[in-house]
C-alpha cells in the first residue's frame, strides 16, 4: 500500500514533535496538526481501518483553543509578561538593589509591587484561559455514534479518528469533516444548515455517491465498507474539495457536494452516515479559525517605547552625576577623607563615580515607578466594571448585560477607525417578515387613524386576528385588517395573489403532528412568503413530484405540478405551471419587478404604473420587493411547448440556452397581480448606530458570507449605500487581471478630478506623494462605495494586488465584501492592520466570525442565534449591535480620555518628584544622598498621590454621556491620538522638569538666608527635605485639581484625604512615640513640628506652589479663550445649561430615500426545482392522499398525471441551492 507522500517527515521527527506538543503546546490558540499540513501533499484514508490510518499520525478530533496548560502556564505567562519592557526594567532594578555597595534603597520597595503586578496579571490570564479550557471541554465531550467493530457505539467527539464511520441524526452538529456515504432521504440526499460557517441559515443540499447510498442503514454493510479516499491535504477552502474514492476496484470522483463540514447542522434528514476525512484542528472550520493573539493597546506599546526613552534619560543623568562625583572626589573629596573614609572596595575617584552611577540609577528609577502599572491595571479594571454595570447596554429580553471579557483594551475603544461587521445576526436579525403588499393597485400593510392619517406601527399596535385559521403560524404578525377582509370576501385578485405565494416556490413542508407545519426553505424570503399565504388562508400542506396540496380557506385542493421554471441568477424569476382543480392550466410567476414588467400583457400597463409607484414606496422604506403575475395557458399551446421542452432538456448541445429560450417564450403576456414587500429585519437601532458612528469618522466595512445582492440590500437598508452616492463599484472579476482592471478603473474614477494640474500637465511624482498622504482621503468630496465578492477578493488579497485593493477601498465611504470565507474576513482585517496605522474592531455573532474577531485589535461578540463561539473568542460582548455606539462613543472615549490624562499627570508628578534628586546632587558632592527620607520615597506613589489620580482615571469626563452621543465628532480626538503621544509626553517631561527645578531652588534660595523665628539657623537637611516634600505634595494636589474636569464626592475625599494622610504620617514619623518604638528607623524627632510651625516655611511653600501653578493656569486660560477646541465649546454649552435637566438625544429612525428595488429575486439562489420534479428528494410519490384519507378529508383536484418529459433533468445531475 502507498503511504501519503510527505516532504521530509520521518518517524523519529514525528515522535519528537508529538512529545514537544505535550510539553509546549502552541501559543497560537488551536492545537497543531500532527504534522504541518503544508508538507502533506495528499491524504489517504481507509474506512473502518484505524490501524492503517494511524500510521500517518493524522490529528484526532480534539480541539484546543486555550493558550496554556498546568505545566506551561508559569513559564509562558512570565515570558509574555516580561515582554513588557517595564517589567524587565524593574527586574533589572531589583537585581541592582540587592548589591549593598550601590543601593541606598531597600530591595523590598521594588520586589513587593513587582510580584503584585505579575500575580494580578497572571490570575487574570489564568481565569480567561480557564474559560477557554471549559469551552473546549464542552465541545470535545459531545457524544457521537461511531461504528466500531461492527457496532454503533457512543464516543466523545475527541475520540473520533480519521477513517471512522459515524452516524448523525436530525438537528445534530457534524462532528468532523465527513464524506457523506448514505442518508435516510432518497438518492442519498441530505440537508444541512451552514450558519456556523458562512452565517446563512438557509438549507443546502448534499448528495452521496449512488454506490454508497445503496448501503442504507445496514450496519453490517457499513462495517464491511473498506473504500479508500485519496484527497487534497487539509486546507481552509470551504467551497472546494477534490478527491477520489476507490472501492471494489472502481474509482469515483469526489467534490464539495459530497462533503459535510464540521460546524454544519443536519436538518430535515432523519439520519445519515459519513466517513471522517479531516478531524479536529485539520477540519476546514478550524483551519479558518485565527490564532489567539496577545493583544496590546497602542498606548501600551507607546509606553514601552517611552520607558526605553526614560531609561536612556535616566542613564544620561546617571552619567552626568557619576562624572560629577569623580571630579568632586578628585578635586574636593580628598580634603574630607580624613573624616569620611572610603569603603574598602573603593580605591580611586573613577571607581567611585562608577558606583555612584549605579546608585543614581536606583535613586532616579522612581521616574517610572512600578505603581504606574498597578494603577493602570486598577483603572482598566474599573472601566471594565463600568461597561458590565451599564444598564443602557443591558438586553432585558434575554437577560443579557454587556460584558468586558478583557481589561487590557478599554482605552483603545476610544481610538477605533475601522469597524468590520458581519451582516447576518449582527446587523440583521436574520428574520424575514411579510410587511406590506400591493394587490390589484391597492396597498396593504399600513394602518390609519379615524382621520385618515397613517399611524406608525409599533409593538403595541393591534394585530390582525387569524383565529379563523386553525393552521396559522401563531408567530406571524400583520396589522392591516382590510387584507383579511378582502380574503374573506373572496376577491379574485387577492385569492390569486396568495395562491401564487402558496404554489410558486421550492419549500419543503414537514408536518410531524396534526396542524404543526414546519417549512424548510432554501432562503428566509421564501419561508416568509409561504408563511404569509399560510396565515391568510392559503396553506401549503404537502408536495409530491407531481402535485402540490393546499388548504384554501379550510378546503383542501390538489394542484397537478406540470413544470417548474426554476430561478437562476440570469432569469431573476421563478415560475410554476400547474393544473388547478377545475382543470385549468395556470402559469404563476414571481420575480424582480424590472424583469417581470417587461413580460406583462399591454392591458396591464395602468396597473403596472400604479404598482411601480407602490414598489418605489416599499423600496424607500428598505423593504425587499417582489412582483407577482400569472397567465392562463391553452391546452394545445402548452402541449406543443411541452414537446419542445422535452427535446431541449434531452439535447446534447446548447441545452441551457434552448431551455432559457423556451422559458422566455412561455413567460410572456402575463397578467400582473401585485407585489410583496418583505422586511429583512434589522436589529433595533442599527441604521441610527451606523449613522452616528459614521459621523464619528469611523469607517464601517461589512464582511458577510451572504450573496452580493443580499448584502447590497442590507447596505441600502442601513443607509450605508444610498442613491445619491457618486458611484457604487461592484468588483466581480474571475481572474486576477480582471480584478486588477476593475480596481484600477474604480480608483482612477475616484481620483480623476484631482489629477489635473493647473497648467494641464500631470506631475506624477507629486501625485504619488499626494495619494500616499492619509489626509488625501479626507479631500474626496464625493461619496463612493465598493462591493467585492469572495472570488474576486481571493485575487485582490494576493501580494501584488492587496495594496491596490486597500487604496481603492479606503477612498470609498462604504465597503461591502460578500461571499467571503472566515479566513478571508481575517485577511481583510489584517490587511488594514498592516498598512494603516489605525485601530480596527471586528464584530460578529457566529463561529464564522471568530477568525476576524481574533485578528482585529478589538473583537466584539454578539450573543445571537448562531451560538456563543463569537462571544467566547471576543474581548467584549453584548446582545445588540446598537450598543456598539455607546461602547465606543461613551465608554471608549472616556476610557481613552481618562487613561491619557492619568498618564500625562503621572509622568509629570514623577518627573517633578524624582528630578529634585538630580538638582540636589550638585550640592551634596554627587554622593547619591537622597533629598527625601526613605519613607517618603516609599509612600509618595503608593499612599500620598495614588488615590487622587485613581479617582481622576476612573471618574473624570470632559463632557457628559448625552453630549458624547450628541457630538460624535468629539471621538476624533482618540483617532488622531492627540491626548497622549510622544509630543504630549515631551511636554509633560518639560513641565515636570520645570516643577522639580522650582521645588528645589526656591526653598534652597530661601533657606540659604532664612532664619527661624527665634533667630537660629533653619537650614538643616531634614527641615529642607520636609519643606520640599510638603511643597511637592501640595503642588501635585493643586495640579490634579486643575486637571480634573468632573468632580465627584470620591475625588474630593481622595484629594483632601491624601493631604490629611500626608500630614498625619509626617508628624507621626517625627514624633517622640515612634522614635521610642523604632529609634533606628525614625531618628529625626520633632523635625516636622519645628519646621512647619515657622511662618517663613509656609511662605516658601506658598511661593513655590504659586510659581509652579501660575504658568499652567495662564497657558490654559489663553488657549481656551483664544483657540477653543470642540471639547471646550461643548463643555461651555453643557455648563451653561447645567440648570436644565440634560435630555438624551432621541435619534429618529433613519429612513431610506432610495428608489432602488430591493428585490428578493436578486438575492435569491438557484432552487430545488429540478430535485422536486425529478422526485429524488421525495420518499413517497403520493403521501398526501393516504394522509387525507386517514383524516376523512376528501381530496379535490385533477387526476394526477405523472409528468416525466419536462423536468429537464440530466441523469447524474444534482441542482443544488448553493
Amino acid at each position: 500500500m502507498m503511504r501519503p507522500r510527505l516532504a521530509g517527515m520521518t518517524a523519529p521527527k514525528e515522535m519528537a514533535e508529538k512529545w514537544l506538543r505535550v510539553l509546549m503546546p502552541w501559543r497560537g490558540g488551536q492545537s497543531p496538526p500532527s504534522k504541518d499540513p503544508r508538507q502533506e501533499e495528499e491524504r489517504r484514508v481507509k474506512a473502518n481501518d484505524r490501524g492503517y490510518n494511524e500510521k500517518f499520525l493524522y490529528a484526532d478530533n480534539r480541539i484546543k483553543t486555550s493558550k496554556y496548560n498546568i505545566f506551561t502556564f508559569l513559564p509562558v505567562n512570565l515570558f509574555e509578561q516580561f515582554q513588557r519592557v517595564a517589567n524587565a526594567y524593574f527586574l533589572f532594578l531589583l537585581i541592582l538593589q540587592l548589591i549593598p555597595q550601590i543601593s541606598s534603597l531597600s530591595w523590598f520597595t521594588t520586589i513587593v509591587p513587582l510580584v503584585l503586578v505579575l500575580t494580578i496579571t497572571a490570575v487574570k490570564d489564568a481565569t480567561d484561559d480557564y474559560f477557554r479550557h471549559k469551552s473546549d471541554q464542552q465541545v470535545n465531550t459531545r457524544q457521537s455514534q461511531v461504528l466500531i467493530k461492527g457496532k454503533l457505539q457512543n464516543e466523545k467527539w475527541m475520540n473520533v479518528r480519521v477513517g471512522d464511520v459515524i452516524k448523525l441524526e436530525n438537528n445534530q452538529f457534524v462532528a468532523a469533516d465527513l464524506l457523506l456515504l448514505t442518508s435516510s432521504e432518497p438518492y442519498g440526499l441530505c440537508y444541512i444548515e451552514t450558519a456556523e460557517l458562512d452565517g446563512e441559515t438557509n438549507l443546502k443540499v448534499r448528495q452521496a455517491l449512488s454506490v454508497t447510498s445503496e448501503l442504507g442503514a445496514d450496519i453490517s454493510k457499513l462495517a464491511d465498507f473498506d473504500g479508500e479516499v485519496v484527497c487534497e491535504p487539509p486546507n481552509n477552502k470551504l467551497d472546494r474539495f477534490v478527491g477520489t474514492l476507490t472501492w471494489k476496484n472502481n474509482k469515483y470522483s469526489l467534490d464539495n457536494e459530497k462533503l459535510l463540514l464540521r460546524g454544519c447542522v443536519l436538518r430535515n434528514t432523519e439520519w445519515c452516515f459519513g466517513l471522517v476525512v479531516f478531524a479536529g484542528p485539520q477540519t476546514k472550520l478550524m483551519q479558518n479559525c485565527g490564532r489567539t493573539a496577545f493583544k496590546r493597546t497602542s498606548i501600551e506599546r507607546l509606553m514601552n517605547t517611552l520607558v526605553l526613552w526614560i531609561f536612556g534619560f535616566l542613564l544620561c543623568m546617571g552619567v552626568i552625576l557619576a562624572i560629577g562625583n569623580s571630579i568632586w572626589e578628585e578635586k574636593v573629596g580628598g580634603k574630607f577623607r580624613v573624616y569620611l573614609l572610603w569603603d574598602e572596595v573603593l580605591n580611586n575617584a573613577v571607581f567611585s563615580g562608577f558606583l555612584t552611577f549605579w546608585s543614581y540609577v536606583i535613586i532616579l528609577n522612581t521616574v517610572v515607578p512600578i505603581s504606574l502599572y498597578v494603577s493602570v491595571e486598577v483603572i482598566r479594571l474599573g472601566h471594565s466594571y463600568f461597561i458590565n454595570w451599564d444598564r443602557r447596554m443591558y438586553y432585558s429580553r434575554r437577560d443579557m448585560p454587556a460584558e468586558a471579557r478583557t481589561t487590557t483594551l478599554n482605552e483603545e475603544l476610544g481610538q477605533v477607525e475601522y469597524i468590520f461587521s458581519d451582516k447576518t445576526g449582527t446587523l440583521t436579525q436574520n428574520i424575514m417578515v411579510f410587511n406590506k403588499c400591493s394587490i390589484n393597485g391597492r396597498t396593504y400593510g399600513d394602518i390609519y387613524d379615524e382621520f385618515g392619517h397613517k399611524v406608525e406601527i409599533t409593538e403595541k399596535s393591534p394585530c390582525v386576528d387569524f383565529s379563523f385559521n386553525p393552521l396559522r403560524d401563531k408567530k406571524f404578525r400583520f396589522h392591516d385588517h382590510s387584507l383579511v377582509e378582502a380574503v374573506k370576501l373572496g376577491e379574485p385578485a387577492v385569492e390569486e395573489f396568495f395562491r401564487v405565494l402558496a404554489l410558486c416556490h421550492t419549500v419543503m413542508p414537514e408536518e410531524k403532528n396534526e396542524g404543526e407545519l414546519m417549512y424548510q426553505a432554501q432562503s428566509p424570503d421564501e419561508g416568509a412568503l409561504v408563511t404569509a399565504a399560510r396565515n391568510f388562508g392559503f396553506v401549503f400542506r404537502a408536495r409530491t413530484p407531481e402535485t402540490i396540496t393546499l388548504c384554501e380557506m379550510g378546503k383542501h385542493s390538489t394542484y397537478q405540478l406540470l413544470a417548474i421554471l426554476d430561478f437562476n441568477n440570469f432569469r431573476k424569476r421563478m415560475s410554476v405551471i400547474v393544473r388547478n382543480p377545475k382543470g385549468q392550466i395556470k402559469l404563476y410567476s414571481k420575480g424582480a419587478d424590472t424583469i417581470l414588467f417587461d413580460r406583462l400583457a399591454p392591458s396591464t400597463e395602468d396597473l403596472m404604473y400604479t404598482t411601480s409607484e407602490h414598489l418605489n414606496e416599499f423600496a424607500g422604506e428598505g423593504l425587499r420587493t417582489l412582483a407577482l403575475a400569472y397567465k392562463d395557458l391553452e391546452e394545445d399551446v402548452f402541449a406543443e411547448w411541452m414537446v419542445q421542452l422535452h427535446e431541449a432538456s434531452t439535447a446534447l448541445d446548447n441545452r441551457e440556452e434552448r431551455l432559457a429560450l423556451l422559458y422566455e417564450e412561455i413567460e410572456q403576456d402575463m397578467t400582473l397581480l401585485g407585489a410583496t414587500a418583505i422586511e429583512d429585519k434589522l436589529q433595533e437601532g442599527v441604521a441610527e448606530t451606523i449613522a452616528c458612528l459614521t459621523l464619528a469618522s469611523i469607517k464601517i466595512w461589512v464582511l458577510t458570507g451572504d450573496k452580493l445582492e443580499t448584502a447590497m440590500n442590507i447596505g441600502y437598508s442601513c443607509n450605508m449605500l444610498r442613491d445619491d452616492m457618486s458611484d457604487v463599484f461592484v468588483i466581480t472579476g474571475h481572474t486576477a487581471l480582471e480584478v486588477q482592471q476593475q480596481l484600477r478603473s474604480a480608483k482612477e474614477k475616484i481620483l480623476g478630478p484631482t489629477r489635473e494640474i493647473a497648467n494641464g500637465e500631470k506631475d506624477l511624482e507629486k501625485m504619488d506623494l499626494y495619494r500616499n498622504d492619509s489626509v488625501f482621503e479626507e479631500t474626496i468630496t464625493s461619496e463612493y462605495a465598493l462591493i467585492i465578492n469572495g472570488h474576486s477578493l481571493a485575487h485582490a488579497l494576493e501580494a501584488d494586488l492587496e495594496r491596490l485593493l486597500l487604496d481603492t477601498a479606503c477612498l470609498c465611504k462604504t465597503v461591502v465584501c460578500c461571499r467571503v470565507t472566515p479566513l478571508q474576513k481575517a485577511q481583510v482585517v489584517d490587511l488594514v492592520k498592516r498598512h494603516k496605522r489605525a485601530v480596527t474592531l471586528a464584530i460578529g455573532d457566529g463561529a464564522n466570525d471568530v477568525s476576524m474577531i481574533k485578528t482585529a485589535h478589538i473583537g466584539v461578540g454578539i450573543s445571537g442565534q448562531e451560538g456563543m463561539q463569537a462571544v467566547l473568542a471576543s474581548d467584549y460582548s453584548f446582545a445588540q449591535f446598537r450598543y456598539l455606539q455607546r461602547l465606543l462613543l461613551v465608554h471608549g472615549r472616556w476610557s481613552y480620555l481618562r487613561m491619557c490624562r492619568f498618564l500625562c499627570y503621572f509622568f509629570y508628578k514623577n518627573f517633578a518628584f524624582t528630578l529634585v534628586h538630580f538638582w540636589f546632587g550638585f550640592f551634596c558632592g554627587f554622593s547619591a544622598q537622597t533629598v527625601y527620607d526613605q519613607w517618603f520615597i516609599t509612600l509618595f506613589n503608593i499612599v500620598y498621590t495614588s488615590l487622587p489620580i485613581l479617582a481622576m482615571g476612573l471618574f473624570d469626563q470632559d463632557v457628559n454621556e448625552q453630549n458624547s452621543l450628541r457630538h460624535p465628532k468629539l471621538y476624533e480626538l482618540g483617532q488622531l491620538n492627540v491626548l497622549f503621544n510622544k509630543r504630549q509626553f515631551f511636554m509633560c517631561t518639560l513641565h515636570g522638569i520645570y516643577t522639580s527645578f522650582v521645588l528645589f531652588f526656591i526653598p534652597y534660595g530661601a533657606f540659604s538666608s532664612n532664619v527661624r523665628d527665634d533667630g537660629s539657623h533653619i537650614a538643616d537637611q531634614q527641615s529642607f527635605a520636609v519643606t520640599i516634600a510638603t511643597s511637592l505634595v501640595i503642588v501635585v494636589s493643586v495640579q490634579i485639581g486643575l486637571d480634573t474636569n468632573y468632580w465627584t464626592a470620591v475625588n474630593h475625599f481622595y484629594v483632601w484625604g491624601s493631604l490629611t494622610i500626608y500630614f498625619s504620617i509626617l508628624f507621626a514619623m517625627h514624633s517622640n512615640g515612634i522614635f521610642t518604638i523604632f529609634p533606628s528607623h525614625f531618628p529625626f524627632v520633632g523635625t516636622a513640628r519645628n519646621t512647619l510651625t515657622q511662618t517663613g516655611v509656609w511662605l516658601v511653600i506658598l511661593l513655590t506652589t504659586t510659581v509652579c501653578v501660575m504658568p499652567v493656569l495662564a497657558v490654559r486660560f489663553l488657549r481656551t479663550d483664544l483657540y477653543p477646541t470642540m471639547t471646550d465649546k461643548v463643555r461651555h454649552t453643557q455648563q451653561a445649561s447645567r440648570r436644565q435637566r440634560p435630555q438624551e438625544q432621541n435619534l429618529k429612525r433613519v429612513r431610506r430615500t432610495s428608489s432602488r428595488r430591493s428585490a428578493y429575486a436578486f438575492s435569491h439562489q438557484e432552487g430545488y426545482g429540478e430535485l422536486i420534479t425529478s422526485g429524488r428528494n421525495m420518499k413517497v410519490a403520493v403521501p398526501v392522499f393516504s394522509l387525507l384519507r386517514k383524516r376523512g378529508e376528501p381530496a379535490t383536484g385533477a387526476t394526477v398525471v405523472p409528468w416525466s418529459s419536462g423536468s429537464g433533468t440530466r441523469e447524474g445531475e444534482n441542482t443544488q441551492g448553493q
